[in-house]
């Protein structure tokens, strides 16, 4: 499986994301061959939800699936426990993940249930994060429910 090419998707949604004034988080759904079944994006801000991260506008945009064992979610941001749970929840098979560095999720958690996680180390991913981070960093910390004063 080409891994990039998936990972391009996601990053696209992320960068528009920003574009619009967002969180730059993007994620898609594929099935087990590789085809898109939905893709999305954090819209926290543009839609005031806090409940739209990228992971689960792409989940709610692949419509309902009968298995997820055999999907491959991809995200340009190690997931939250917010994401993480519906992963787990669905038994999402594979996440890909962009990168985590600028945050790290629960990868470890979501191995622990079975999950292949296939962490790419994207520079792009990076860059963009630690750019919105920089420039936002009020609406970052709103966004991994952090509480930040001063």
């Amino acid at each position: 499986m080409n891994y990039d090419s998936l990972l391009k998707i996601a990053y696209q949604e992320a960068l528009t994301g920003f574009e619009e004034g967002g969180v730059p988080v993007g994620a898609a759904l594929f099935d087990a061959d590789g085809n898109l079944l939905g893709r999305g994006r954090n819209r926290r801000v543009q839609d005031n939800d806090p409940s739209v991260h990228g992971e689960t506008d792409a989940f709610r945009k692949a419509g309902r699936q009968t298995n997820y064992r055999d999907k491959i979610l991809v995200t340009t941001l190690a997931p939250c426990w917010y994401c993480s749970g519906l992963i787990r929840q669905f038994n999402i098979g594979t996440v890909v993940v962009g990168e985590s560095e600028n945050f790290a999720g629960h990868l470890d958690w979501l191995r622990e249930a079975g999950v292949t996680v296939v962490e790419m180390d994207d520079e792009r991913c990076k860059a963009l994060m630690r750019r919105f981070i920089a420039e936002s960093p009020h609406i970052w910390f709103e966004d991994i429910g952090e509480c930040r004063h001063g």
